[in-house]
């Protein structure tokens, strides 16, 4: 016969398995795994009883392999429904987490470039990771231009509400996002505290504000003359008016209660123009915030850390290592 300790223990560990077998499966590459790189199994899903202003037509997500090397995986999804996390558990935690925002250009996201290679990356650096998959603007929910920023802010609670179960002090969880995912991070930065949702459970009375902000060649502003034009388009529309453009670009949404903030770009970026970082650190000198900068003379865009190697941007993971170290991360 079980004892009472036992039957307790039992039943709470079906219920924990049973939790997370309810989550969504993270995103898969079709076929085999990476070689040595087991794919991630862990997800959380942000929202209980679904995303909220669903568009009419029901999204289908897909995942599209983009790679032709057979072990280099450069998987994008789009259609998302069903916004998460999916986690990378260190071995040994430090007690700080990362909610890594990839990118993707509004029109997708990047799973393994500046996700997935991200998170197996920090976590063995003691970090707790959480890749968000947020919802797309151009994809009909009701936010619209919000849409990712109320994923954003949603994960931020949510990590925080789920804080002791993962060995992780609510006051030391980072945010870092890369080009459009930059844009969500900075969005985040600057307006956590913007009422884009309705609360929908405990975890909503909690801080949305990352306690310091990654923004690696980032989008940010949303002005014809620096925007990234896709990203744009697919946010606030070709036609956008001034005040919306301006309303949507991170520099402008800088005040005294941003974080402190990491930037990095390379000043040979075609895609995104290198003052979109310089807009945004001009912005946080005005407001003192405090602001570490790094720009490089080669990397291009979207380098992560696989592109980088070689180039003078390879150093961006360990400028960021000690940076995060001085703001008590780490």
């Amino acid at each position: 016969m079980l004892d009472r300790r036992s039957a307790i223990l039992g039943t709470l560990a079906s219920g924990l398995a049973g939790s997370a077998l309810a989550q969504t499966a993270p995103p898969r590459r079709a076929g085999a795994a990476v070689a040595g790189l087991p794919e991630p199994e862990e997800t959380i899903d942000l929202w209980p009883h679904g995303a909220p202003g669903a568009p009419a037509r029901a999204l289908v997500e897909t995942v599209e392999e983009r790679s032709t090397d057979p072990v280099l995986a450069d998987r994008a999804m789009t259609g998302i429904s069903r916004p998460r996390l999916v986690v990378f558990r260190p071995r040994i935690a430090n007690g700080s987490a990362v909610l890594v925002a990839p990118g993707g250009g509004y029109a997708r996201v990047v799973i393994d470039k500046e996700g997935y290679e991200l998170g197996r990356w920090l976590a063995a650096r003691g970090f707790t990771v959480f890749v968000l998959f947020y919802r797309l603007p151009g994809e009909g929910w009701a936010a619209g231009p919000d849409v990712a920023l109320a994923d954003a802010q949603r994960a931020m609670r949510v990590i925080r509400s789920r804080a002791r179960d993962y060995g992780v002090y609510p006051e030391r969880v980072a945010a870092m996002g890369f080009s459009a995912g930059g844009h969500v991070c900075g969005d985040l930065a600057t307006r956590f505290d913007a009422r884009v949702y309705s609360p929908v459970d405990a975890a909503d009375r909690l801080a949305a504000r990352p306690d310091v902000a990654a923004l690696i060649y980032a989008v940010q502003a949303m002005t014809p003359e620096l925007a990234h034009p896709g990203s744009r388009d697919l946010l606030i529309g070709r036609a956008a008016s001034e005040t919306l453009a301006l309303a949507h670009s991170t520099a402008h949404a800088v005040t005294a209660r941003t974080p402190p903030c990491f930037l990095a770009h390379a000043e040979d970026d075609t895609t995104v123009k290198v003052e979109n970082t310089l807009e945004f650190r001009a912005a946080c000198k005005v407001a003192r915030i405090a602001v570490e900068t790094h720009l490089f003379t080669a990397g291009g865009h979207g380098f992560g850390l696989r592109r980088a190697m070689g180039k003078p941007a390879e150093a961006w993971p360990e400028l960021f290592l000690a940076w995060a170290r001085t703001q008590g991360l780490g």
